[in-house]
């Protein structure tokens, strides 16, 4: 049997899965062991032991200034503004990628300008934000609509294209007008495919995020780890890393989930 034929059992399939956070986690547990003995003050690579420690003092150890649990307080924040923005650019790019997609006019007018809308760089555009807007929440949360509302767009026009145009000869055929065909044979097609490009969307998304929290915040996940960085508190940060690492994954199962709940069809034709 060819091995693109192969598949492997549940039980096997799960070892496999895990095997390669294993291999990661055994190689860093091995060099950071190494160094420590050569140097028992290393910095670079922490042992187990010590990002414990630094996570246990950012969660459980109130901050001096604030008066705040660091970790809760800055996974808050972030979140805050990473739900923010993508809301709001899932809400602007469901209904414009629809429209652009369903009338020729506007694609025709728009979907250039999306184009090389989308190709511009957003960090670039972070410090024309902080001018326009400030450093506070809205220049934040700008910076995640702005990264992530064009590919969205640009992803469900393509989408939108691909829909079989026999669907809407037959609703035309039957007497449905261009906001009937939108209402009931795009948009529940399109819906569990935004999913799909919010799921794609999330790593960029918390890219931006960093990386204003990093520039201009007085809380964040982002703010965090460029604050303790000039420590050389690496028994904070990589911790960190791994938590906003946790915090993307699920999301993504959240959406993935809510996808298979509310669109089996589609879920059980991806899977298929």
């Amino acid at each position: 049997m060819r091995v693109i034929n192969r598949h492997p059992r549940p039980g096997s399939g799960r070892v496999l899965m895990l095997l390669p956070f294993l291999l990661v986690g055994l190689g860093y547990i091995v060099v950071s062991t190494m160094r420590h003995e050569v140097n028992p003050s290393d910095k670079v690579l922490p042992t187990l032991a010590q990002m414990a420690a630094g996570m246990r003092e950012m969660a459980l150890t109130r901050d001096m200034a604030t008066g705040q649990y660091p970790l809760l307080a800055d996974t808050l924040a972030s979140l805050r503004r990473i739900l923010s923005g993508l809301a709001i650019a899932t809400a602007i790019s469901f209904g414009l990628g629809i429209l652009v997609g369903m009338v020729p006019y506007l694609r025709k007018l728009l979907l250039p300008f999306i184009t090389a809308f989308s190709m511009v760089p957003p960090l670039a555009v972070l410090p024309i934000l902080f001018i326009i807007a400030g450093i506070g929440e809205t220049a934040k949360v700008a910076l995640i609509v702005i990264g992530t509302a064009p590919y969205i767009v640009r992803d469900l026009v393509l989408r939108v294209e691909e829909l079989p145009r026999a669907q809407t000869i037959k609703a035309q055929t039957l007497g449905a007008s261009s906001w009937q065909i939108a209402l009931r044979v795009v948009v529940p097609q399109m819906a569990p495919r935004l999913i799909d490009s919010l799921r794609l969307s999330l790593g960029p998304a918390w890219l931006y995020l960093i990386s204003a929290e990093a520039i201009a915040a007085q809380d964040g996940l982002g703010y965090r780890i460029f604050l303790v960085r000039r420590y050389f508190a690496m028994d904070i940060i990589i911790p960190y890393v791994l938590w906003i690492t946790l915090l993307a994954v699920l999301f993504d199962a959240a959406l993935r989930l809510v996808q298979a709940k509310a669109f089996p069809w589609f879920a059980g034709a991806a899977r298929s």
